[in-house]
C-alpha cells in the first residue's frame, strides 16, 4: 500500500513540475487547437464569469483571463469568441467551432464535452415579487407556479430533471438578461437564475427580493470537445494549478466578483 501511494505521488509530482516548465508536446498542442488557433468560447450570458465592457467592447473576467493565460502557456494564439448564452457556446462546440469553452458540468453536456474539475462554484436561486407568497426554495415546486429559465442554461438542465409540479418557461435566447426580462414581461411567479446576478438586479428594484437557499450549486469548469483526450488531461492539470495558485481567485477579485468561491482542490 505503502509503495503504491509514494508511486502515485511520484507521478502527481512529475506531472506538476512538467507542467509548471511550461512544455507542452505538440500532440497536446495538435489536440488543444487542430487549426493551430486555440478558440475560446467566451459565455457573457453569466457575469460571475465574463464580461463586456459597455465602452470598448473588450472582453474581461476570470474565464477570459485563463484562456489567455492558457494561450501563454501553450504559445498558441488565441481567438476569443463571445456567446450571449451557455446553450449558444455549447452548440458552437457540437459544430467544430470551438476548442475548448467554459460550462456549468451537466450530465446532458457531458455527453458531448470532457470536462475538467470545476474552477468555480455558484448558487442557484429564485428571485420572486417581494408580495410573493413563496418563502422558500422547496415552495417554488407547485402546481400553478411558473419558472423563467434561460434556454439551454445549466440551472434550465437541472430543473428541467428535478421540477416535478411547476411549469419552466425558457427565454428563447437563453441570457440571464432575457430570463430576466421574461420573469417581468409575463408576470411569472419565479425566476430561476445565478445568484449574483439576481442580486444586482434586486438592488435596483425594491419589489424584488432573492430567496435564502439554493436549488443546485452551479460547478463552472472548462471543456474541450469529446474525443480530444490529450487535451482534456493537460486541461485539467491546468486548471488544478490556477485553483492552488491564486489564479482563479485574483481573475474574480479583479473583475469584481469577489463573491464567486473558488472550488476546491479535485479528489
Amino acid at each position: 500500500m505503502f509503495r503504491t501511494v509514494c508511486a502515485a505521488l511520484l507521478v502527481v509530482a512529475g506531472t506538476v513540475a512538467a507542467f509548471a516548465q511550461g512544455t507542452v508536446p505538440a500532440d497536446v498542442l495538435k489536440d488543444l487547437a487542430p487549426t493551430g488557433k486555440l478558440r475560446a468560447g467566451i459565455n457573457l450570458g453569466n457575469a460571475v464569469l465574463a464580461q463586456k465592457d459597455a465602452a470598448t467592447g473588450e472582453l474581461k473576467g476570470v474565464t477570459v483571463d485563463l484562456a489567455r493565460e492558457l494561450a501563454r502557456r501553450t504559445g498558441l494564439a488565441v481567438e476569443l469568441v463571445p456567446f450571449e448564452a451557455a446553450g449558444k457556446t455549447f452548440e458552437a462546440m457540437n459544430a467544430g467551432a470551438l476548442d475548448v469553452a467554459f460550462f456549468a458540468i451537466e450530465p446532458v453536456r457531458a455527453a458531448e464535452v470532457d470536462f475538467t474539475p470545476a474552477y468555480v462554484h455558484i448558487e442557484g436561486t429564485y428571485m420572486v415579487r417581494q408580495d410573493s407568497p413563496l418563502k422558500t426554495v422547496e415552495e417554488v415546486d407547485r402546481p400553478g407556479v411558473r419558472i423563467a429559465v434561460g434556454l439551454n442554461s445549466a440551472y434550465d438542465l437541472y430543473l428541467t430533471r428535478t421540477i416535478k409540479q411547476a411549469t419552466i418557461v425558457r427565454a428563447k435566447t437563453g441570457g440571464g438578461r432575457a430570463m430576466i426580462e421574461l420573469f417581468l414581461d409575463d408576470r411569472l411567479e419565479a425566476a430561476a437564475g445565478v445568484r449574483q446576478q439576481l442580486v444586482a438586479h434586486a438592488k435596483n428594484d425594491p419589489n424584488m427580493r432573492i430567496m435564502d437557499g439554493r436549488f443546485m450549486v452551479i460547478q463552472q469548469a472548462m471543456g474541450v470537445p469529446k474525443g480530444r483526450d490529450k487535451a482534456a488531461r493537460y486541461l485539467r492539470g491546468f486548471i488544478e494549478e490556477m485553483k492552488a495558485s491564486g489564479f482563479v481567485a485574483e481573475g474574480l477579485k479583479r473583475s469584481n466578483q469577489a463573491d464567486g468561491l473558488v472550488a476546491p482542490p479535485a479528489s
